[in-house]
């Protein structure tokens, strides 16, 4: 069962802690025992061994930076305007180019169909040792704020983004976490624009206004990278999470959603422990999310992984049963053990996301 992972912020973590996934989460953490980065970002749980023991194939590779607003002390990667954060997501951008230039034989960005069908077909070829099957990345820019005019999409997508979320917190393009609010007028200008190339819309983020606006209004075909499920998740007191209407509007376009192993995003009220201490949290908490997206959907063809590893927190923060992201393949084995069928696991790892990438990537 090969793995797609529709959410890491692999290129905020090279800019922000200096990281380097073409290591193993061994040797990563053993660099940074005794600085700050375990501290504030976890231990990390992300590395390029770790992709090949667990067959993650593909990743969803994002371009983020924080808005100046919600800067935390050690944030390197901060935006005040449009302008800051073009630059920034345009850095981002070469780090892509660069880690796939330098380690080819590691990582290769993915733009299309026939680039997304090579890097399954290496994983897929019998006798492949874990030395030489590269992870495809593909470009997602969360939070539009980049993106100064719809003119612009047009460059974007030259440097190969394929993905657009418009929120983080609220952008001038829609309310998102922590700041409701519907589509601007800028926002639906944006996304007008976004259909002519067939961006993927991610909505991610999104307040369930600015959802449920662009579930209608949006042509293109649309997604939700890592969110979780608000009925599941009763007095977290957020609007990060996706209400059941969000959900079935998401099935009813064929999208799909990628569920998120955070225990904050599993457990109402859970918190992170001082120092290293991990609080239990069981896998058991995300396939719940996982199988009620399956029950509203009526099948498993809707439900994906969208860890969010590395992206703001780490091993600290992880169901216990989880050590890296060698680990994934458990939520499988899980689904199996629910009653879901070996063929309904596969789809969960990664199986919808490839038909899914299949249907709306470029030719």
């Amino acid at each position: 069962m090969l793995i797609i992972d529709s959410h890491q912020d692999l290129a905020w973590n090279i800019l922000t802690y200096g990281r380097d996934y073409t290591r193993s989460v061994v040797e990563t953490r053993r660099l940074e025992a005794g600085t700050s980065t375990p501290q504030h970002n976890g231990d990390s749980i992300v590395g390029w061994p770790e992709y090949q023991r667990g067959k993650v194939a593909v990743v969803f590779a994002t371009l983020y930076a924080t808005p100046a607003k919600k800067k935390e002390p050690w944030d390197v990667a901060v935006y005040a305007d449009p302008e800051s954060a073009h630059r920034l997501y345009f850095e981002q951008v070469d780090v892509y180019r660069k880690l796939t230039d330098s380690h080819p034989d590691k990582f290769r960005l993915v733009t299309s169909t026939p680039e997304l069908d090579s890097i399954i077909e290496h994983w897929s070829m019998p006798g492949q040792n874990e030395s030489g099957r590269p992870v495809g990345l593909i470009q997602l820019m969360e939070g539009a704020d980049g993106i100064r005019s719809p003119h612009e999409l047009s460059e974007w997508w030259e440097l190969g983004l394929r993905m657009i979320g418009l929120a983080w917190a609220g952008t001038r393009y829609c309310g998102g976490t922590g700041e409701p609010g519907p589509l601007t007028d800028d926002g639906r200008e944006l996304i007008s624009a976004m259909a002519d190339f067939n961006f993927i819309l991610d909505i991610s983020h999104m307040d369930k206004a600015s959802a449920y606006e662009s579930l209608d209004r949006y042509e293109g075909p649309v997604m939700a990278t890592h969110a979780n499920c608000a009925a599941l998740m009763q007095g977290a007191n957020t609007n990060r999470h996706l209400p059941d209407n969000v959900i079935r509007g998401l099935i009813e376009r064929d999208g799909i959603i990628g569920l998120i192993p955070y225990n904050t995003f599993l457990k109402p009220g859970w918190k992170r422990s001082a120092g290293s201490r991990r609080e239990e949290v069981s896998l058991d908490a995300l396939i719940a999310h996982i199988d009620h997206v399956c029950q509203l959907a009526g099948n498993a063809l809707h439900a994906g992984i969208g860890s969010d590893f590395d992206g703001g927190f780490g091993l600290q923060s992880i169901p216990l049963e989880l050590d890296s992201i060698a680990d994934l393949p458990m939520i499988a084995t899980k689904l199996v053990e629910r009653g879901y069928t070996e063929t309904d696991a596969a789809n969960v790892l990664g199986g919808n996301w490839l038909r899914f990438l299949r249907k709306n990537l470029p030719s």
